[in-house]
C-alpha cells in the first residue's frame, strides 16, 4: 500500500542543522530520517481522529457486498482498460 506523502521545507539555523546532522550520524541515519524519527516520537502518544462513514459510503459498501459474487479478478489492468 502506498501511503500519501507530503513534502515540508524547513529552514533551520546552520548551527542547529549541524547539531542535528551530528546526532543523526551517531545513529547512522540521514538527517531527514532522524527528523522523521523525532516527529514520530513527539506524536506517538496522540490519538488520530476517526471519522464516521457517510450514509452514501455505507450504502455503497452494502451494495458492493451484495454484488460480491459478480466480482472478477483482474490480472492485467492494461488489457481491462483496452476492453472498456
Amino acid at each position: 500500500m502506498v501511503t500519501p506523502q507530503a513534502q515540508i521545507k524547513l529552514n533551520l539555523p546552520v548551527a542547529l542543522k549541524d547539531y542535528l546532522e551530528s546526532k543523526a550520524s551517531k545513529f547512522g541515519m540521514p538527517l531527514a530520517g532522524y527528523i522523521k524519527h523525532l516527529i514520530l516520537q513527539d506524536v506517538a502518544d496522540m490519538e488520530f481522529p476517526t471519522f464516521e462513514a457517510s450514509d452514501r459510503t455505507i450504502q455503497s459498501y452494502k451494495k458492493a457486498l451484495e454484488e460480491k459474487e459478480k466480482a472478477v479478478e483482474v490480472t492485467n489492468i492494461d488489457e481491462l482498460f483496452k476492453k472498456l
